[in-house]
């Protein structure tokens, strides 16, 4: 069965406490180190032990490699978020992926300054720069800012579809705040049912999984494969007792970069994005396993009229337990696996209707959110 996820925006303001301690303890540490120069060098002396000299690996001018060279290359690919509106501020990561300042991000990380919010954009070399929401999917999580700017570097986009359970993988962002943070893991599993939810509104992702270290503010980012390309757009994290204060424990989760893409590009052409709807009503207290369609008699259409269940001949009652022979255990499940999909696809359901099982083709309608 999927959990459910809160992923949360990392806070504008004073950094965490940690912080603050780490760098008290940081200054005095170079207080005393000072102090202990100015004794040893009292007397002209620049040998703290005299008699003693470790060796040093002259530098060379070799170019990076691994996580290194990958860092290197998408770095100033990588932008932070400050988002502002409605009283309340918040940050996040994106990736550019077109020249002329087009930038993948989260819904949930822009939703703030959707009813006229601001939205400032900081590259890896400190330019701050305005953007605009060009278009928001919440059903999907993912959203489109545009800054004026040309000619900026843009990540390379690979392919989800050929990802591997335990192929390495690189997470980049701005975990609470702090830019350009760089953290490996593997994938550690796929096509993971998670329904993430803020201010109301549900997203239901078939995940990466990964135990790269994500934490707040790691949302919007990219996650890439072992050759540097994008393969998945950070989005939640599991986190332990009531999701408020905990940070990584190795459960994060990524939108696929397939999907991420198809529903980007509608973003910069349409300003909206559209999802694939099958036409009805699921009951939400039905325990599994199956998804189970609204009863008759219950408010309102358990079958959208003329839908696309309609049309395969889905009725009230019938209970869904497979998509294209893939189990169904919860509601929950089958949203994921409709959303995995585009308009249009045809699909075969295994449904339960009494005591009969029942085999029906259906063409997935769309809607746009």
């Amino acid at each position: 069965m999927p959990t459910r996820y809160v992923y949360r925006t990392e806070p504008t303001g004073r950094p965490p406490l940690v912080i603050l301690v780490v760098v008290a303890l940081t200054v005095g540490l170079v207080g005393g180190a000072a102090a202990a120069a100015a004794v040893l060098w009292a007397d002209g002396r620049t040998d703290a032990i005299p008699g003693v000299v470790l060796p040093v690996v002259p530098a060379d001018d070799e170019p990076p490699t691994g996580v290194a060279a990958i860092a290197a290359a998408l770095l100033p690919t990588v932008v932070s978020l400050e988002v502002r509106g409605s009283g309340q501020g918040a940050t996040g990561s994106g990736v550019v992926v077109r020249p002329d300042g087009y930038i993948v991000t989260n819904s949930h990380v822009v939703s703030g300054a959707a009813g006229g919010g601001t939205i400032s954009v900081t590259f890896s070399d400190g330019a701050q720069v305005p953007a605009r929401i060009v278009g928001r999917s919440p059903t999907y999580d993912l959203a489109v800012v545009r800054v004026d700017r040309e000619n900026l570097p843009t990540a390379p986009l690979g392919d989800s579809d050929r990802l591997r359970v335990g192929d390495p993988v690189v997470a980049v962002g701005s975990p609470l705040g702090l830019s350009g943070t760089v953290t490996t893991g593997i994938v550690s599993a796929l096509d993971r049912p998670v329904t993430t939810s803020d201010d109301g509104q549900a997203s239901y992702i078939s995940a990466i999984q990964t135990d790269a270290a994500i934490n707040p503010g790691n949302s919007g980012g990219p996650l890439v494969d072992g050759r540097g390309r994008v393969v998945g757009i950070t989005s939640a994290i599991a986190t332990v007792g009531n999701g408020r204060a905990g940070g990584n424990i190795g459960l994060g989760f990524a939108i696929p970069v397939n999907q991420a893409r198809r529903v980007a590009e509608q973003l910069i052409e349409t300003g909206e994005a559209e999802y694939p709807v099958v036409g009805v009503l699921l009951d939400l207290t039905y325990p599994g396993p199956g998804a189970q369609v609204q009863r008759p008699g219950a408010p309102g259409e358990a079958v959208t009229p003329g839908g696309a269940a309609d049309v395969a001949g889905v009725e009230a009652g019938d209970r869904i337990l497979a998509v294209d022979g893939e189990p169904v255990e919860t509601y929950e499940e089958f949203v994921v696996l409709i959303r995995s999909l585009r308009p249009g696809d045809e699909i075969e359901l295994l449904v339960q209707r009494g005591n009969k099982k029942l085999t029906l083709d259906l063409t997935l309608g769309a809607t746009v959110g």
